[in-house]
């Protein structure tokens, strides 16, 4: 599956990173914003190299290509939404996403239940 946002990055928050069972990790968060008549402020996390290679920037158009995913702690729910490729809006003249996919503005319909990850976090 394959979902795409669209929007302009309105913050980059700060990086943060640590050392886990698997060596050392980085993660940093963006809030985009989407258009529309009722704008919506998404928190999309980018992960180690990622990082450097989109090198998003503030006031940026962009469009990210995500996944989401959910899962359990102690009786909480926590989501997080990954970006594993980003777009610049300027690079595709025409505005639309690359690869000839149609973008659409409206909400999209999610199916989690196909979800083939025993990971607990």
């Amino acid at each position: 599956m394959d979902l795409q946002i669209k929007g302009t990055v309105k913050q980059i928050l700060e990086e943060q990173s640590g050392e886990g069972k698997n060596g050392p990790w980085r993660k940093r968060d963006f809030i985009l914003e989407t258009a529309g008549q009722y704008p919506k402020k998404i928190c999309i996390t980018q992960w180690g190299d990622s990082i450097d290679q989109a090198n998003v920037q503030e006031g940026e158009d962009i469009i990210a290509h995500i996944d989401i995913q959910s899962r359990e702690y102690k009786g909480n729910w926590y989501t997080d939404v990954k970006a594993w490729k980003v777009e610049r809006g300027d690079s595709n003249p025409g505005g639309a996403p690359q690869d000839n996919v149609p973008f659409n503005d409206e909400e999209p319909s999610i199916d989690l239940s196909a979800t083939d990850d025993d990971i607990p976090f």
